[in-house]
């Protein structure tokens, strides 16, 4: 015989030990008793919650997944046995909100670099079983990351950037090899991962201004533009139509300057 735990996001067999008239006793029950308590209270609970990322790495795609849950112990136990399952998979420290929330009350998670993020949101709840997680899918590395998290009425309540050194190996050794490919076709086939993951294109500018590769109104444009992606952009436009030895020297300086990025695209492209 077995009893049927029902819960808001879920259900769980308990094996029944014994049975009497009125009763029936289990020995070694799944839910908690805490636990119990807590649903039963919870539309007035003000709990703080945990945060835990884990990535992994696949080729051309990172998968975050955000694990969030209300701080109890034995669920940090529970996510960490799970994903000791996943091959690759490695936890990325990160902040916690600080204030407290309702529980029941739920929440969503934005990657703006993202094609998918699954479930939409997810409940502030205890569970028994391991915490509910958001599964999201990037189809590029080698960039940061940036998450954000919203409640109910679409509040920001955190906000995380990962860096992308925190997730890539550094493998460097004291030079790296260009790309065996021309740079004019490395930085054409690259141009949209270049443009989103390059973090800071002004001292490559610098680097090509200083050789005179490209011009004082040129780099004025790329310095006035408001966002990085911006630069890199109006950079590339400047940089694409003056041939191979321009071509050639901002590769070098992105190698300099984003070492990373264009290693993952070097061996992306073997």
């Amino acid at each position: 015989m077995k009893i049927l735990h029902v819960e808001e996001h879920g259900v769980s067999l308990e094996e029944v030990h014994e049975v009497t008239r009125f009763h029936a006793k289990i020995l070694h029950p799944k839910f908690s008793v805490i636990s119990l308590i807590l649903r039963l209270l919870s539309w007035n609970v003000d709990v703080h919650c945990e945060l835990m990322l884990y990535l992994t790495v696949k080729k051309e795609t990172l998968i975050p997944r955000l694990y969030l849950f209300p701080s109890n112990p034995g669920q940090i136990q529970a996510v960490e046995q799970q994903e000791s399952k996943f091959q690759g998979s490695s936890r990325i420290p990160i902040s916690r909100p600080e204030q407290s929330f309702k529980l029941n009350s739920s929440f969503r998670l934005n990657i703006p670099c993202s094609t998918a993020i699954n479930p939409p949101r997810i409940h502030l709840i205890h569970r028994d079983t391991t915490p509910s997680f958001f599964k999201a899918v990037v189809k590029m590395t080698g960039i940061d990351i940036e998450m954000e998290l919203f409640s109910d009425d679409e509040r920001t309540v955190w906000k995380e950037i990962v860096s992308r050194d925190e997730y890539v190996s550094d493998t460097r050794s004291t030079t790296l090899t260009l790309p065996g490919i021309p740079a004019e076709e490395f930085l054409k086939k690259h141009r949209a991962i270049l443009i989103q993951g390059v973090k800071n294109p002004m001292p490559i500018a610098d680097d090509l201004s200083s050789k005179s590769m490209i011009g004082d109104e040129e780099y004025s444009r790329i310095k006035a533009e408001t966002t990085e992606q911006d630069r890199m952009r109006e950079l590339l436009n400047a940089v694409l139509p003056k041939g191979p030895e321009v071509t050639g020297a901002c590769l070098k300086a992105l190698i300099e300057h984003e070492h990373h990025l264009v290693k993952y695209l070097s061996e992306s492209s073997t």
